[in-house]
């Protein structure tokens, strides 16, 4: 078993718990699951599934649990919805291919699932016909039961399978109830954010019990220590509410200590700490207490699929736009990161970093060659000569071109590997004033590193030959120099818009690939 099935081993223990193979008896159909409370409208039929099971599942119990799995949600599809592969699918399959012993799965049937999930994962605009769909579904759920009972000698029925994917929609009063009084505590995940998310989704629950918080109206284009303002005392009353503030102190007044507790706002929502009370710090605040319940709702679920963390790891949050080190458990060190625009989106998946390269080349993707370095050629001769580039090949017509290192390389100075379908990596960039930016959704995909040299040494730490000042002679090398790691660190590339950090401060961020709009329209009533 491999060190990353050993941590999923250790999560899907402490969720379920072990026990003895027991015989799987057949359900009855959940009818009251309908087209309105139904997380998707997609689904299947009884003919499908046993077509399924005669012609790729030769093992009647899984065969069997197949069905029951079906039959508890009403055939609807568990893996898909209508917008394409679910959020739930897309946490599965990263377990699946990069922490699980199955993963080189070489049947017909595994060797098919993975080429169609290359299709679909591999290229946005290359989605599987629809034709596929339905045993894709399938096919993923039969490698699901069989990843859990190839890590677990135990059987699940329905309800723990609803669990993880859940069948229904939430209504707002039962929703809270799914995750604070959950039937069995010993499920819960072994991630320790998970935990303290729960404490503040119960503390949220309580001040919506209470009426929630009034809008703050503030008129004035920001507010400042000293100054005296009727909206202070609304703000003293918000963050008084939330447990932050003293609720002895009802004036107008911007005090010191209101000053302290604002500039930690600020950061628990991803602004400057200036200490300055602006409208956009004022918007945060306004945002209801029962969005922000849906809101931590939807990253708990998110939190279902992260596995236990190992000691040492990096971990790059999309819409906080920032990488973290974590040594031992502990942050060691952190930077603002540049993530993929709204077009061109950041994946969210895990690997391992196992080298360092630096001065390199940058091997532009035939997408951008075709979308912006042909049409820049036909507009000029020297396009290629002015930005330091060559064209080393041809594939179907289409010139094979990189970038030489230099200044100008748009990967920078330096780049990070963890292979990946996806071809992500971490990369420094000449262009820095983008760091400087509250909103970075600039790149590609790739994610461009504020301190990368900081990275390196890092990485590089228990190396002794390599030091700082050597990591800066090979940045500025005039030839491309590659270092595998002695000891490859696992990556972690999320989507979290909302958790609790290291200081116990709950955070909130802007949903800046609507992924937390999309699960909402599948989640709640």
């Amino acid at each position: 078993m491999t060190a990353f099935a050993v941590v999923v081993f250790v999560v899907l223990t402490g969720c379920l718990g072990q026990g003895n193979q027991k015989p799987v008896a057949t359900i009855k159909r959940d009818t009251t699951i309908t087209t309105k409370n139904a997380f998707t409208s997609l689904t299947l039929d009884s003919a499908q599934v046993a077509k399924f099971i005669n012609s790729e599942v030769k093992n009647d119990s899984l065969g069997k649990k197949i069905i029951n799995f079906y039959y508890g949600r009403n055939f609807q599809f568990a893996w898909f919805n209508e917008e394409g592969f679910s959020e739930q699918g897309a946490a599965f399959w990263n377990l699946y291919e990069n922490q699980s012993d199955l993963a080189g799965d070489t049947s017909f049937t595994g060797i098919q699932l993975h080429q169609q999930m290359q299709k679909l994962l591999g290229d946005a605009e290359n989605f599987i016909t629809s034709a596929e769909i339905s045993f894709m579904e399938l096919r993923l759920t039969s490698h699901f039961l069989r990843y859990l009972q190839s890590l677990l000698n135990t059987s699940l029925n329905p309800e723990d399978m609803q669990w993880f994917i859940p069948s229904r929609k939430i209504d707002e009063t039962a929703m809270l109830d799914s995750f604070i009084d959950h039937g069995n505590k010993s499920w819960t995940p072994l991630n320790s954010n998970y935990y303290r998310m729960e404490l503040y989704l119960e503390k949220y629950a309580q001040i919506a019990t209470r009426g929630g918080w009034q809008a703050i109206n503030l008129v004035v284009k920001e507010l400042k220590p000293g100054q005296q303002n009727p909206a202070i005392t609304a703000i003293k009353k918000r963050l008084t509410t939330i447990g932050v503030y003293n609720d002895s102190d009802t004036s107008d007044l911007y005090t010191v200590e209101l000053s302290i507790v604002a500039k930690q706002q600020q950061e628990d929502f991803g602004f400057d700490t200036t200490g300055k009370i602006t409208d956009g710090l004022v918007q945060q605040w306004n945002v209801p207490v029962e969005e922000r319940i849906k809101q931590i709702k939807i990253n708990l679920e998110r939190m279902r699929w992260m596995p236990e963390t190992p000691d040492n790891w990096l971990l790059a949050n999309i819409p906080e736009f920032k990488l973290h080190v974590f040594e031992q458990n502990k942050e060691v060190l952190n930077m603002n990161i540049v993530v993929g625009t709204n077009i061109n989106r950041t994946v969210i998946f895990s690997n391992m970093l196992s080298s360092i390269v630096f001065s390199p080349y940058w091997h532009v993707p035939f997408s951008i060659i075709r979308k912006e370095i042909m049409p820049s050629m036909r507009r000029s001769s020297n396009y290629l000569v002015q930005n330091n580039m060559e064209i080393t090949g041809y594939a179907n017509q289409i010139p094979i071109v990189r970038q030489k290192p230099g200044k100008n390389n748009s990967l920078g100075k330096v780049k990070f590997l963890f292979p990946n379908q996806y071809n992500i990596y971490f990369h420094d960039t000449p262009a820095k004033a983008l760091f400087n930016r509250r909103q970075r959704a600039f790149s590609h995909g790739c994610i461009r590193l504020g301190q990368p040299a900081d990275l390196a040494n890092y990485l590089l730490r228990n190396d002794t030959t390599w030091s700082m000042p050597r990591i800066k002679e090979a940045m500025n090398a005039a030839t491309e120099k590659e270092v595998a790691l002695k000891k490859p660190v696992p990556v972690f590339i999320v989507y979290f818009t909302s958790w609790v950090d290291e200081s116990g401060h709950l955070n909130f961020r802007k949903d800046i690939y609507d992924h937390d709009k999309k699960m909402e329209a599948h989640s709640f009533n």
